[in-house]
């Protein structure tokens, strides 16, 4: 995927939310950090040209190396309730720090909880998919997605 590739796609993703989400009043979408933060901003902006829902954005911090380190948010947890949330990431891949972000969530009464990815790698450990995504790729366990945003922007593949 190349720069446009990546603009038409959280266009996309951006339109298949807003068809979820259309009754509501207010949508939390929540990004995580570092590549899910600039994922989830983008589709925060195509929401807003598209829709009156308020969207409010937070960043999710999880330590993808031992994501049962405790999980920090740019916002307090109590603004999800009774509330959408979705969750957004760059790739899922095995799964793991999309399904432990998405477990902090659970300790308060949301309205509905789903997930955003760019890219779907199909290798999960977890069961947890992307509700909303971009593509998906079928790779062996060697590959690796890089998601590159601003210069060089554009999705790739390298072993």
């Amino acid at each position: 995927m190349d720069a446009n590739d990546i603009h038409k796609t959280v266009k996309r993703i951006a339109y298949q939310i807003y068809e979820t989400h259309f009754e509501d009043s207010q949508l939390i979408l929540a990004g995580i950090a570092h590549n899910g933060v600039i994922l989830a901003k983008r589709i925060r902006e195509e929401l807003d040209k598209i829709s009156d829902i308020d969207v409010i954005f937070m960043e999710i911090k999880v330590d993808k190396k031992n994501p049962i380190n405790p999980i920090v948010l740019s916002k307090k947890l109590e603004v999800c309730e009774n509330n959408s949330v979705v969750v957004v990431d760059d790739v899922l891949n095995t799964g793991s720090t999309l399904i432990y972000a998405v477990t902090h969530f659970l300790s308060i009464k949301l309205k509905k909880l789903q997930t955003a990815v760019l890219v779907n790698r199909n290798h999960k450990n977890f069961p947890i998919k992307g509700d909303f995504k971009g593509i998906s790729l079928s790779t062996s366990i060697k590959e690796h997605i890089d998601v590159a945003f601003g210069n060089n922007e554009g999705v790739y593949l390298s072993e």
